[in-house]
C-alpha cells in the first residue's frame, strides 16, 4: 500500500486483491475511525454502529481512557512474554478478573481469542480428569479453530469439508424456547430437553468418561438464545453428579453485554472453567481463561504456553476498559437500558407480524423474523440489514439461518443514539412488512 492514496476506492480494490474472500464482508464500506457509538468512513460518512465489533467495543469505539493507556504502556513495554518475567499491566488485570468474576474462579491464564481460550480450556479439563470426552450443544459457536470447530455446530458452514475433527465431541440440545421441538410453554416446560444427557448416557458415552461439558451462558451466533434458569441449574448439578467439569463460554456475553459483569450470574451459577475475550480488551487481542486455584494447580509448568497470550498493551487496555466500565457503572446501565430497549421492539414486534421472538438482557437482544408459517426467515433479515444499512445503521446477523438481527451496542451509547436506531429500524421494518405482504 506504499505510496498509495489514501481514499476508499484505492482501498477497496487492493483489499479485493490481496485479502482472503474466506472471512466473509458484510459491507463494501471503507471506514477510517471510530468513536463511542460511530464509525465514519474515509469518504466522511458517519455510521451508527450497534455492531460494535461483534460486542467487543462495550466502551464505545476509541474510549479515551483506554487509547491514553494503549500510548504509556507501548511508550515503556510494548512485548514481553509472560514466562520471561513479571510485568504491572498483566499481574493487575488478573488481579481484577479475581475479584469480578464468579464464585472462587481466581486463577487465569492469558491468551490472544476466543478460539484459543476454549482450546485452552478444553486441554486443561483433559488433563486434570484424564478423561477423553467432552458434550457440546446444537447450536452453538466457540470459534474456529480445529478443537473449537469441533464444538461448534451454529450452522454446517462452519464445519464442512473439515472431517475429521476433534473425537469424542458429543452434542446435545441447547434450550431454545421460541423453537422448542417439544412444543412446550416456558411456565409448564418440565426440560425435556434436558433428556438428551441421559439418552446419551445410556446409548452413546459414559458418565465416567465425560471431562467437560462447554456451554455457551447465552447462546450466541447461535441466535441468542437464554436457558431457563433450572435448566443451567439442573446442568450444575449433572456436572457435579459425574465429576466432570462445567465450562462457560461467556467469549460474547461477557463484561457487562448481558447486564450481569458475566452471564452466569443471571443462574447462580459457578462453572469449574470460564473463558472469555472480545470486550476484555476494547478491540486489541487478549483472552483468557479462568479456574479455581485447585484445578489450575493440577498444570504442570509447560503443559501450557503463550508468546503473545498477556500482551503489556492488550492488558493495559482491558484494565483501563474494566475501569472505565465500573466507575460509569456500565453493567447496570446495560440491564437498564436493555429493558428500555426489548419494551420498544416487543411494540415493533406486536404491529408487524415479520418478527416472531424479541428476546434477550442487557444489551444483547436480538429480533428472530419469521415467514408466515413460522420457520425462520433469512431473506426478510438480510433484506432489513440492508435497508438499515442503506439509512447509515449497521446491524449484525445471527442465527443458523441467519434470521435474527442482533442489537449489540456500546454500553454507554447515549439514549438519543438508541433511540434513532429504534426509529430507523421500525421504519425499514415497517416497508419490508408491506413488501411481504403485497
Amino acid at each position: 500500500m506504499g505510496g498509495m492514496n489514501v481514499n476508499s476506492t484505492a482501498i477497496a480494490e487492493t483489499a479485493r486483491e490481496h485479502l482472503c474472500p474466506a472471512l466473509p464482508r458484510a459491507t463494501e464500506l471503507v471506514f477510517e475511525r471510530g468513536e463511542g457509538s460511530y464509525l465514519y468512513t474515509a469518504d466522511g460518512e458517519a455510521y451508527l454502529d450497534l455492531v460494535a465489533g461483534i460486542a467487543v467495543c462495550n466502551v464505545g469505539h476509541c474510549h479515551p481512557e483506554v487509547v491514553q493507556a494503549v500510548r504509556e504502556q507501548a511508550g515503556r513495554l510494548m512485548h514481553i512474554c509472560l514466562v520471561t518475567g513479571y510485568y504491572p499491566s498483566a499481574v493487575r488485570l488478573a488481579d481484577m478478573l479475581a475479584e469480578i468474576a464468579p464464585g472462587d474462579l481466581d486463577t487465569v491464564f492469558f491468551a490472544n481469542t476466543g478460539a484459543e481460550a476454549i482450546e485452552g480450556a478444553l486441554k486443561l479439563a483433559r488433563y486434570v480428569t484424564r478423561r477423553p470426552v467432552v458434550i457440546a450443544y446444537r447450536g452453538a459457536f466457540h470459534g474456529r479453530t480445529l478443537a473449537a470447530v469441533s464444538l461448534t455446530s451454529s450452522s454446517v458452514r462452519y464445519r464442512q469439508h473439515y472431517e475429521p475433527l476433534l473425537p469424542s465431541v458429543y452434542h446435545v440440545t441447547y434450550p431454545y424456547c421460541f423453537r422448542c421441538r417439544f412444543k412446550a410453554e416456558p411456565a409448564s416446560c418440565d426440560l425435556e430437553c434436558f433428556e438428551d444427557f441421559a439418552l446419551l448416557f445410556s446409548h452413546q458415552v459414559s458418565p465416567q468418561d465425560v471431562a467437560a461439558v462447554v456451554m455457551e451462558p447465552v447462546l450466541g451466533e447461535g441466535g441468542y438464545v437464554f436457558p431457563p434458569e433450572r435448566y443451567v441449574r439442573a446442568v450444575r448439578s449433572l456436572c457435579d453428579e459425574h465429576g466432570i467439569l462445567l465450562i462457560f463460554d461467556e467469549i460474547q456475553t461477557g463484561f457487562g453485554r448481558t447486564g450481569k459483569m458475566f452471564a452466569a450470574e443471571h443462574y447462580g451459577v459457578v462453572p469449574d472453567i470460564m473463558c472469555m475475550a472480545k470486550a476484555m480488551a476494547s478491540g486489541l487481542p487478549l483472552s483468557a481463561f479462568m479456574a479455581r486455584r485447585e484445578l489450575m494447580a493440577q498444570w504442570p509448568g509447560g503443559a501450557h504456553g503463550t508468546t503473545f497470550g498477556a500482551n503489556p498493551v492488550s492488558c493495559a487496555a482491558a484494565v483501563a476498559s474494566l475501569e472505565v466500565i465500573t466507575r460509569e457503572g456500565l453493567v447496570e446501565r446495560s440491564a437498564r437500558l436493555g429493558d428500555y430497549l426489548k419494551g420498544r421492539l416487543e411494540e415493533i414486534k406486536d404491529r408487524y407480524p415479520v418478527i416472531g421472538d424479541v428476546r434477550g438482557r442487557g444489551l444483547m437482544v436480538a429480533v428472530e423474523f419469521v415467514k408466515p408459517d413460522g420457520r425462520p426467515n433469512g431473506e426478510v433479515c438480510a433484506r432489513v440489514i440492508q435497508r438499515c444499512l442503506e439509512r447509515r445503521l449497521l446491524f449484525y446477523p445471527c442465527g443458523t439461518y441467519k434470521q435474527c438481527i442482533r442489537f449489540m451496542p456500546a454500553l454507554n451509547i447515549p439514549r438519543e443514539d438508541l433511540d434513532r436506531a429504534i426509529e430507523i429500524f421500525a421504519e425499514v421494518i415497517s416497508e419490508v412488512q408491506g413488501e411481504v405482504q403485497s
